[in-house]
Parts: structure tokens; C-alpha cells; sequence
């Protein structure tokens, strides 16, 4: 038997992982495997473009400031006083934070094609507004709103993504969704760049149009999510009651949690209590904090390097496709070998290096190279987290809550990335350098934790100091 399909993690003894196989095979030998790839397949293609197109467009809405920044809004807005432009890119990131679990309780109570729409066009309508604002602090009200419906939507994908597939299976399948995302938001300050010659049309100027056309395109998009997104797998329309039952039948095999519970009060403190979500939020917070860096400040840092405005456009696109490459390689080695940890570990040291080049080196070549390193560690990063998380929890309930909480954390990141990377440390932001390189350093302690317990536990479970892990008999962490 093929160790995927085992609910043991890559550290057990092979003896151990089949005398589990001999006794429990996995649901998947009851099925026909052209069967069992057509319907993965038909899950993949349904599901992941759409999701990641959309994710990108978020990412897109809510890092654009920078480049429309660059297209004449720093000096019709005024953002150049003090740090209005730092608060404004800050602003979004509250309520996004502080409506992550109460958007997973709204997505499992009406469903995720109704909540996943209210959200998609609720901040293109937000978005819209961004290009009519006459002054900074209706920039900042519109923030605040794109923030409040974007809240509800990242963690919504995590969450429907990771209830479709086994526990090996899922980072390569957040990793591609994750890749669409950032290959579109490399090239979106190309797109940016030239919406801006749209300048003068309708009394506009550039950064106004910018805003306009995307706020549009969100809105269609969210025409589209009503008519195509799937909803969780024992809910959803376009599967066959037999490819249904295989879907649920694989989840169930592999950790128990294919049929939902319900939420209650109770078990939202319950899962709260839980030491390792927070681990895993701090973790996730290390990785998006520089993600965040790049996407506000990769034009701005390009132009300290003494390159035009479109040249620095033209120049943020190669770094995410960089990025794109190696967060799905890593992704596919990380579900090949059912490691997480490991893999993580090697982004961060990617990360690093990446920003000490960037930092302190004085040629500019190789300060943008520095650049590639760090958008390649901390992306790679960001999906692998989610998988780690997702690997290592049981029941619709936990996972829930856990993604809304790590995902929240993501948005911390988001705030401290907005404001360590200050207008009076330009060009070089070290300070900004100096805490990114210390959330990486944390993310490897992080690390080093989470194994090193999770090990334990699997040892104590293997050995029968203990009862079942996460409540699941079978179940062990992976690593």
C-alpha cells in the first residue's frame, strides 16, 4: 500500500505503517483508480483555477496601493504627509483580522456560493469606490470595507480546499491555487502600468482608473462564484451521488472528519485552548509578514534603486514568477515525502538569505536578486503552513476555527509589514529588514517546537502512553 494513504505520518517505522495497511486498507482499493484520478480530476479543474483566480484578484485589491501610488495618488491624495500611506495600507488589515472566525460560522450556516459571492462582490464594490475618493480619509473608509469582506474570504477557500482531499494531497492542491494567485499579482502592476495611460480619460487620472477597472472585473467575478464555486463536499451539485461517496469515503479513511459537527460556543473555546493553533498562527504570521512586504513596497524599493516608475513595474513581475516555480516544487516534494516541517524550514533559510542580500549588499543586481529570495521563501512558506495545520487537526469544527485563526495571524503580518517599512528609512529600510530576519528566526523556533512535540506525541501514542491524538483513533501527526 502506498504510505498516502496511511493515516500514520512519515516518521513511523515502515513495520508499523504496514501492519496499519494490513488491517485497515485505504478506501481508495474499493475503488476503481481510473475512477478514483477521474473524479480528483474533475474536483481540481472545478475547483482550484476559479479559487485561485480569485484569490489573486483579492491580493491584487488589497495590495494595489503601492503601484497606484506610483501612478499619481501620492500627490492627488497628499499621502506624503507623515505616514498617511503607511495607515491607509494598516487600516484594512483590522477588521480583516477581527472577522475571521465569525466568517467560517457564516460559511458553514449558508453555504459557500452564497458567502464566498456577498464577499467577492462586496469589496469589488469597495474597490470601485477606491477610484472615486476625493481625498485620504475616504481612501482609508473604503479600505476599512474592502477589509471587512475580504475577512471572510481567504480562510472560506482554506477551509473548502482542505475538506475535499486527504491530508497529503492538500498542499499541493493549496500551492497551485496559492501559484495562480501570485502570478497574477506579479503581473498586475504590468496591467496597472498600463491602465495608468487611461490618465485624463473622464477627468481621471490614473491611479483612479486603476481602482475602477479592477473594482469592475471583481464584481463580474462575483457573477461568476455564484454560478460555479463549489460548495463543501457533502453539499455540492456537480458530483455524482458515487463520486460523492468516494470523496467522503477517502476524508473518512484518512482522519475521521467527513461528516460535519456542529458548531457550538463550547467548542470554539475548546479548539482556541489548543497551544499548537497558535503556534501555527505565529508561524503563519512569520511567512506573510514579508509576502505583505513585497507586495506593498517592491515598486517603491525597485525605484530606490535608481530605476524609472516603469521600469520598477516592469522589473516586480519576474520575482513572482520566480516564486510561482518554487512554492509549487516544494509543495510537491513536501506531499511526496509527507514532510512539513523540513521543507518549511529550507524557505525560511531561503527567505533569509534573501533579505540579508537585499539589505546590506550595494549592487543593485544583486539587491534585486536578494528580491527573488525572498518572495520565493516567504510564498512557499505561506501554503505550506496551511497544509501543516490542516495535516495535524480533525473534525469541520477545529478546522474552522483554526483556519480563521491562522489566518488572522496573516493579517498581523500584513499590519507589521505596512508599518516597519517606513517613509523616513527609504532606501534601504533596514529597520524593516531587521524585523522581517526576526520573524524568520522565530518561524524556525516555531518550527523546531512543533516537531519536536508532535514526535513526542507519536511515540507516546505508538507505544500506548496515551490515548487516541485529536481525538481520532489511528490518527497520528505529521511532521
Amino acid at each position: 500500500m502506498a504510505s498516502s494513504d496511511s493515516k500514520h505520518s512519515s516518521d513511523l517505522k515502515v513495520e508499523d505503517v504496514e501492519k496499519h495497511d494490513a488491517l485497515n486498507p485505504a478506501l481508495d482499493a474499493h475503488y476503481d483508480p481510473v475512477f478514483v484520478t477521474k473524479t480528483l480530476r474533475l474536483i481540481d479543474w472545478r475547483m482550484l483555477p476559479l479559487l485561485g483566480l480569485l484569490y489573486a484578484i483579492a491580493l491584487i485589491d488589497r495590495t494595489n496601493l503601492g503601484i497606484a501610488r506610483t501612478a499619481g495618488m501620492e500627490v492627488d491624495l497628499k499621502l506624503y504627509i507623515g505616514e498617511r500611506y503607511s495607515i491607509a495600507s494598516m487600516i484594512y488589515f483590522i477588521p480583516y483580522i477581527l472577522l475571521q472566525i465569525p466568517g467560517n460560522i457564516v460559511l458553514r450556516w449558508i453555504g459557500a456560493r452564497s458567502w464566498l459571492t456577498i464577499c467577492v462582490v462586496g469589496w469589488g464594490i469597495a474597490q470601485l469606490g477606491m477610484g472615486f475618493v476625493p481625498t485620504w480619509g475616504w481612501l482609508v473608509f473604503c479600505r476599512v470595507w474592502l477589509g471587512v469582506f475580504e475577512a471572510g474570504f481567504f480562510p472560506a477557500l482554506v477551509f473548502i480546499i482542505t475538506t475535499w482531499y486527504k491530508r497529503h494531497e492538500v498542499q499541493k492542491r493549496l500551492a497551485v491555487f496559492y501559484l495562480v494567485s501570485i502570478v497574477f499579482g506579479g503581473f498586475s502592476s504590468l496591467l496597472a502600468f498600463g491602465i495608468a495611460f487611461l490618465k485624463g480619460k473622464g477627468g481621471l487620472n490614473g491611479w483612479n482608473w486603476i481602482f475602477i477597472i479592477e473594482g469592475i472585473f471583481t464584481i463580474v467575478l462575483g457573477v461568476l462564484t455564484w454560478l460555479f464555486v463549489p460548495d463543501f463536499p457533502d453539499r455540492s451539485r456537480f458530483l455524482t451521488e458515487e463520486q460523492r461517496k468516494l470523496i467522503l469515503d477517502r476524508v473518512e479513511a484518512d482522519r475521521g472528519d467527513s461528516v460535519p459537527d456542529q458548531m457550538t460556543g463550547a467548542k470554539i473555546l475548546k479548539h482556541l485552548s489548543d497551544p499548537m493553533i497558535w503556534v501555527m498562527a505565529l508561524m503563519f504570521m512569520s511567512s506573510t509578514m514579508p509576502a505583505y512586504a513585497i507586495g506593498f513596497f517592491i515598486t517603491i524599493i525597485l525605484r530606490s534603486m535608481g530605476y524609472t516608475t516603469t521600469m520598477s513595474l516592469v522589473l516586480t513581475a519576474p520575482p513572482y514568477v520566480f516564486a510561482a516555480l518554487t512554492t509549487f516544487i516544494f509543495a510537491v516534494i513536501s506531499d511526496k515525502t509527507q514532510k512539513r516541517a523540513l521543507w518549511l524550514g529550507v524557505q525560511n533559510l531561503i527567505c533569509i538569505t534573501g533579505l540579508v542580500i537585499t539589505g546590506y549588499t550595494k549592487n543593485n543586481g544583486a539587491r534585486y536578486f536578494g528580491l527573488f529570495l525572498v518572495n520565493a521563501g516567504a510564498s512557499g512558506c505561506i501554503p505550506g503552513v496551511l497544509a501543516y495545520s490542516a495535516n495535524n487537526i480533525t473534525s469541520h469544527t477545529k478546522r474552522a476555527v483554526s483556519t480563521a485563526v491562522i489566518i488572522a495571524a496573516g493579517g498581523i503580518g500584513g499590519i507589521f509589514a505596512t508599518t516597519i517599512y517606513r517613509q523616513k528609512d527609504f532606501p534601504r529600510y533596514l529597520p524593516g529588514i531587521w524585523a522581517t530576519l526576526a520573524c524568520q528566526f522565530t518561524m524556525l523556533l516555531c518550527l523546531c517546537f512543533t516537531t519536536y512535540v508532535f514526535t513526542k506525541r507519536n511515540k507516546a501514542y505508538r507505544e500506548g502512553k496515551c490515548g487516541p491524538l485529536e481525538g481520532q483513533p489511528g490518527f497520528y501527526h505529521t511532521i
